[in-house]
């Protein structure tokens, strides 16, 4: 079990975080004046405040960013000018982050008015509802994710997203650049991000060091200039964990691997194997080879249980019948 960790875990989002994070992935766009930018998003969601706008407030999800769609807008179309306003200023004045408009229609000049009067940013997408909702929802619980961070590095080696760690000076840059030479690419190096979005662990780093690895007396080698651009990746989920150990440690290391250790981030179990390093071992083909059988396990063939299995039937006392 790992030492104690440090969490973090945000309770809210700002319109303006929101907007400078994601406009250009959801392809947003601001209608009329920057009010409303300090207002808080709590609940990483999208809401569509069809009822509200028909006077049914008692279940309003006003934490939420709210979209109005085709339904929405058509609904608002077919009211008076009274009504329109009237239903449209009662889900401004909840306090609600922000509105957003999809397929590119924009709010007529006075629901635009009224929402600036209430202090509510209003942005439109071009993008369809659906995608709106479902790409929003996806960055929301991206942002609002726990995130922890360990000292390693991270490759994605043969779709297996393998996070080598172990003691400053072990070789963990000298297996993650063995590893790159067989086909890896490179998540992160020293500094890995790691945040737990629904059920999986999905491996990053900071923006500015992407792609870097640094190797001890040579210095920063930039990875995408040696390998390819295929040679790095923005995010990965996490497989696999391990970590080298110097070869005295040995003995304390599993010799069959039947039995598999876990290692905890998050409250969430990953699959840990020990590898002992010395002088003169390649410990980039054990990792190598470690991620293939990780592969293997996950498939449902188990090559260090067949062994065992093998072992118990030569083992096992021969019936009387198949005596000689």
């Amino acid at each position: 079990m790992p030492a104690k960790q440090k969490r973090k875990c945000i309770s809210h989002l700002t319109v303006a975080e929101f907007f400078e994070r994601h406009a250009k992935a959801l392809k947003l766009t601001l209608q009329g004046e920057s009010v409303g930018f300090n207002r808080k998003i709590i609940e990483p969601t999208i809401n569509h405040p069809g009822l509200a706008l028909a006077g049914h407030l008692s279940y309003f999800a006003y934490k939420r960013i709210q979209v109005l769609g085709n339904s929405e807008q058509s609904f608002l179309s077919k009211r008076t000018d009274e009504e329109r306003i009237d239903c449209f200023r009662e889900i401004c004045k909840r306090n609600i982050p922000c509105i957003v408009t999809s397929r590119g229609k924009e709010l007529t000049p006075e629901l635009l008015k009224v929402a600036h009067e209430e202090g509510v940013a209003v942005f439109t997408t071009p993008l369809v509802t659906m995608k709106f909702v479902n790409s929003a929802t996806l960055l929301l619980e991206d942002d609002f994710a726990q995130s922890t961070t360990r000292h390693g590095c991270m490759i994605d080696y043969r779709g297996v997203g393998v996070l080598i760690m172990g003691d400053s000076g072990v070789g963990k840059s000298e297996v993650a650049i063995g590893l790159l030479e067989r086909g890896g690419a490179l998540v992160a190096d020293d500094m890995v991000i790691l945040r737990k979005v629904g059920n999986e662990l999905i491996a990053s780093t900071k923006e500015f060091s992407r792609g870097f690895i640094e190797m001890r007396g040579i210095g920063i080698v930039n990875v995408a200039n040696l390998f390819g651009l295929g040679s790095i990746r923005p995010h990965k989920r996490l497989d696999l964990v391990i970590t080298l150990k110097p070869y005295s440690d040995l003995n304390k290391v599993d010799r069959l691997g039947v039995n598999r250790e876990t290692y905890t981030i998050l409250d969430w179990e990953v699959t840990h194997v020990e590898i002992p390093v010395a002088p003169g071992r390649d410990t980039a083909r054990l990792v190598a080879t470690t991620c293939l059988e990780h592969q293997l396990r996950n498939m449902g063939y188990d090559m260090a249980a067949e062994f065992n299995q093998r072992l118990l039937d030569k083992m096992a006392p021969e019936s009387p019948g198949n005596a000689i």
